[in-house]
């Protein structure tokens, strides 16, 4: 696989599979399946979702027990994540692939990304902005750091590896049919179901 910037190296390589060893995937389903539940109740007959850079399919199994009839697939970049996510999912339904190499030949009325743009190289979002809108037939729904304007954070010691913005607010600029279902902010210091200071945004085609 070729990749087009550091940030694919970087998350397609040893770091990116050493993040999959720190996941509690317990009390993540669990957190998940709360947010998810919030979420979902927004939206009407949704039978099919993808989720862009899945990892080890922890967001896709908690909406899984959500809903349970959905045909649920994936899009992910790491060899040892997407072996993990084969086994959740089935091949099929996996896209062992980077974002930025991705091509739907077909649309998911749920198109969920979460936790990872803020990870790509900014210069590349107009393009993951047209993959995402692309992909999805009704739903997108972002879950990312959010900052009203532009700015890199320090990951773990690394630089040029966390970028927070309006994600939501940049879409919704490039395409006039996204309308804002709802949003929310889950604290890390919730005392039930704690997320990682996350801002969740639910976008629909109109």
């Amino acid at each position: 696989m070729k990749f087009e910037t550091e940030q694919e190296k970087f998350w397609a390589g040893e770091f990116g599979s050493d993040y999959i060893d720190r996941i509690q995937e317990s009390s993540k389903i669990i957190c998940n399946t709360a947010l998810f539940s919030t979420i979902l109740r927004r939206t009407r007959q949704v039978a099919s979702v993808i989720e862009f850079g899945a990892n080890v399919g922890l967001n896709l199994r908690s909406i899984g027990t959500l809903l349970p009839e959905a045909l649920l697939s994936g899009i992910e970049i790491n060899n040892k994540a997407v072996a993990r996510l084969e086994g959740t999912l089935g091949r099929s339904n996996v896209y062992h692939t980077s974002i930025l190499q991705f091509s739907p030949e077909r649309t998911w009325e749920f198109a969920l990304v979460k936790g990872v743009l803020i990870h790509l190289n900014p210069e590349k979002l107009p393009k993951v902005y047209d993959t995402l809108y692309h992909t999805s037939s009704r739903y997108i729904c972002i879950v990312e750091y959010y900052n009203p304007t532009p700015v890199e954070v320090l990951y773990r010691g690394y630089k040029q590896k966390l970028f927070k913005r309006d994600f939501a607010g940049e879409m919704m600029d490039k395409y006039d049919d996204l309308v804002l279902i709802d949003y929310g902010f889950v604290y890390h210091r919730d005392s039930h179901f704690p997320q990682d200071d996350m801002t969740w945004f639910l976008l629909e085609k109109r």
